[in-house]
């Protein structure tokens, strides 16, 4: 008797997608770094939080559009861009495994492969993600998944299954 075993993978901001949102992102506008004085901001180049002194810079992103654009889905009105803080210079990505950004309440938000929102979950416990990823792919429409903050609503990183 075989178990096949899923494997989940947090997913940052792919290189490519990196080093155009460093000189201009996805709402047109030029990259602004800054020294992070204070520290804490979730990075989405290396997925963990900024330390004091780094130099980082807030801009626009658009997950959903940037995977329609090498799938050739269209999200139509799901569309949607928003703030996500990154390192000024191109760093090593991230150093380990597992999912970042686990300590507050999350939302688990399923996506189609024509990029339509399917529904999503809201994850309060740090040890419910892989059960939260399981649910969501083992619907056969689910495509991938973004992890996104409730708070703000801020995309966190992508998920898909491995």
């Amino acid at each position: 008797m075989t178990t096949e075993t899923t494997t989940y993978t947090a997913r940052p901001i792919e290189p490519r997608a990196l080093k155009e949102l460093r000189d201009t992102d996805d709402a047109g506008r030029a990259c602004r770094p800054f020294v992070d004085a204070e520290g804490g901001a979730p990075l989405r180049c290396c997925l963990r939080r900024s330390e004091p002194g780094e130099r980082i810079a807030l801009v626009s992103y658009a997950p959903l559009r940037r995977w329609a654009a090498e799938t050739g889905a269209d999200p139509g009105a799901y569309d949607e861009q928003g703030p996500v803080f990154l390192h000024a210079e191109e760093c090593a990505g991230p150093a380990g495994s597992g999912y970042p950004f686990t300590n507050a309440h999350r939302t688990v938000r399923r996506y189609s492969s024509e990029g339509h929102i399917l529904g999503g979950l809201l994850v309060a416990d740090r040890d419910a993600f892989d059960a939260a990823f399981a649910e969501a792919f083992a619907d056969p429409e689910v495509a991938l998944v973004h992890v996104r903050a409730v708070e703000y609503g801020c995309f966190l990183y992508e998920v898909r299954k491995v």
